[in-house]
């Protein structure tokens, strides 16, 4: 299983799925990010955290425990 997590700085990837409970998981959909959505990524903090994305036409920071919950195939 691959996670946002592992994603590289360039890389376009598709959502599979979302993993997490409750509020959580509502948060990260809240977010935008939901089954099927492309995601690039623009950048990673220097330290690793947080990402900075690209979805939905917007620009989006994701901490590393978040983008562990949401699971990637290419695209």
């Amino acid at each position: 299983m691959r996670t946002l997590k592992d994603a590289k700085v360039g890389e376009t990837v598709t959502v599979a799925r979302l993993h997490g409970e409750g509020p959580v998981k509502r948060r990260i959909m809240d977010m935008g990010i939901t089954k099927g959505v492309e995601i690039h990524v623009r950048k990673v903090a220097p330290l690793g955290d947080p990402m900075e994305l690209n979805l939905r036409g917007y620009e989006l920071s994701v901490r590393k425990a978040d983008a562990e919950m949401i699971e990637i195939e290419a695209s």
